[in-house]
């Protein structure tokens, strides 16, 4: 469901949000591919007269942390003129860090937030500095697409610069070895798609002489977020994303629509004929990760690439060739928007004080999406994580770029290949493409309508709602309940909150409708 509204500044030490995930879930998969960075932090930066600037920035650290004044920072602050003090905090304690930060009002100057209920709060009672008006005076900043600021609007208004990731994310990817063997072709209708998931699972594709094979395996959170696949395959038939709006500004929930419907109908079947995991209820993501990696599973519809799929597929099943195509239905691609970010940098007032130092940060962040910095952000230094031949960029060390660059290139601004790059980074025909449908898909992006709109019973009993609704598509599948059964938790949801939550909607909708 959207994005909600604010709560009580009180609550947020109670607030279980959990940060976006980082970048090594990107189509880049932890990789970028811009061109030349700094060869070893001496490069000219633009001329500085003023004293260094001090920052410190607070991210999340999914590992071990860098040295401090390490030689990547020291390129960094010497091109940027500041002096950087990164404030790493684990992901497992992110969000409480964060939350006891603002309830003692002692934040840092940049801090990175999630797009969630608390921190719309925070945004909503003047914590951070508003910053949509600056934009126009940073070259950089401004140039960005307009949809990744939008999508992390507060009641119109910017309080961050998104820490960018595509918004198209969704790419089928499936077994060419398997699908050419059989003479499959790639679905578009959900008639092609059952027909295909019969045809994996009972034609024994690895030919073991086992029935251990599916055409696709779920986990237990198949339904949920922007990578459910209950979504990213309605969608592709031509329903809406999470939400529906009319010309009147009436909100219909995507489990409201016929589309979405027959998709849970066609996972119902495939359910039944034993065509999927029948434990999928229950199943971790790393538990079906290993499927996939095994050799077992044919088609997965995904945020990563597939030559990340290939390489670690191969190394079990040598013979075994992934590829990539867009998520095609009866109207051509269709893929769900997804909110374009992996986090929000946000300024705080009360570290920030003065509109003078605000621009002094956004300069900052400015520079970031310069040339040299990109550079510097996805590739690391030159000779020492990468070297450049003719027209491309060839890693040297991946365990140096993995602890030395990949923390900074998870929370730092820069947009990979979309933007400011110069050579690109050595990559397989597979790696390309995945990219490549990535970056197309964005033409095709079904967009959230209440990505921003602001419910009070969202923040309220949001949480509740959906996972009323999530439990009643499991039972459907499952054929705990029919579909009567399936319309009588519909009523329940919307007699709990779903119908007001939908009011409220068309309310925010119709107030932000030029």
């Amino acid at each position: 469901m959207g994005k909600k509204i604010a709560l009580a500044l009180g609550s947020a030490l109670l607030a279980s949000t959990v940060l976006s995930a980082c970048s090594s879930d990107t189509s880049n998969n932890g990789q970028s591919t811009n061109g030349n960075a700094p060869a070893t932090g001496n490069n000219q930066a633009p001329a500085q007269e003023e004293k260094p600037l001090e920052i410190t920035f607070a991210s999340h650290l999914p590992g071990e942390a860098p040295a401090e004044d390490n030689p990547f920072e020291q390129a960094l602050e010497k091109y940027t003129n500041t002096k950087l003090t990164m404030q790493w905090i684990p992901n497992s304690g992110y969000d409480d860090k964060i939350n006891v930060m603002i309830a003692s009002d002692e934040l840092p100057t940049i801090v990175k937030v999630s797009y969630v209920p608390n921190i719309i709060s925070t945004m909503q009672n003047d914590i951070f500095w508003e910053i949509g008006p600056y934009l126009k005076d940073y070259k950089n900043l401004s140039a960005q697409p307009e949809t990744y600021y939008n999508n992390i609007k507060v009641d119109g208004k910017l309080y961050g610069i998104p820490v960018f990731r595509p918004v198209g994310r969704a790419v089928l990817h499936y077994r060419k070895d398997w699908f050419d063997a059989k003479s499959l072709t790639v679905p578009k209708t959900l008639d092609e798609w059952y027909n295909v998931m019969k045809a994996v699972a009972e034609g024994d594709p690895d030919q073991n002489g086992k029935r251990d094979t599916y055409g696709m395996m779920l986990d237990k959170n198949y339904n949920q977020g922007t990578a459910s696949m209950l979504t990213r395959l309605s969608v592709s038939q031509g329903g809406p994303n999470k939400w529906k709006v009319d010309d009147q500004g009436q909100f219909t929930p995507e489990f409201m629509t016929d589309e979405f419907f027959h998709t849970m109908k066609l996972f119902r079947r495939l359910y039944e004929e034993k065509l999927i995991n029948q434990d999928f209820a229950v199943s971790d993501a790393t538990t079906i990760d290993k499927a996939y990696e095994s050799g077992r599973v044919a088609v997965r519809i995904s945020g990563g690439n597939a030559q990340s799929m290939q390489t670690n597929l191969e190394k079990v099943v040598p013979t075994a060739v992934m590829d990539a195509v867009g998520l095609e239905g009866p109207q051509g691609i269709r893929v769900p928007g997804e909110n374009g970010n992996a986090g929000i940098l946000t300024v705080p007032k009360s570290s920030v004080k003065s509109e003078e130092e605000l621009k002094r940060v956004l300069a900052f962040l400015d520079q970031l999406l310069d040339k040299e910095m990109v550079n510097l952000i996805n590739k690391g230094i030159e000779g020492k994580h990468y070297k450049v031949e003719g027209d491309v960029t060839v890693p040297l060390d991946k365990d140096a770029d993995a602890k030395e660059v990949k923390p900074y290139r998870d929370v730092l601004l820069q947009r990979g290949e979309a933007y400011n790059m110069d050579r690109p980074m050595q990559q397989t025909p597979l790696f390309k493409k995945n990219n490549e449908i990535v970056t197309e898909n964005e033409k095709h992006a079904v967009p959230n309508p209440a990505l921003t709109l602001l419910s009070a019973t969202y923040t309220d009993r949001g949480a509740d709602l959906e996972l009323m609704i999530t439990d009643a598509e499991t039972k459907f599948i499952m054929g705990k309940i029919d579909e009567a059964g399936w319309q009588a938790e519909v009523e329940n949801w919307k007699n709990a909150g779903g119908a007001q939550m939908m009011e409220e909607y068309k309310e925010a909708y119709l107030k932000v409708q030029p």
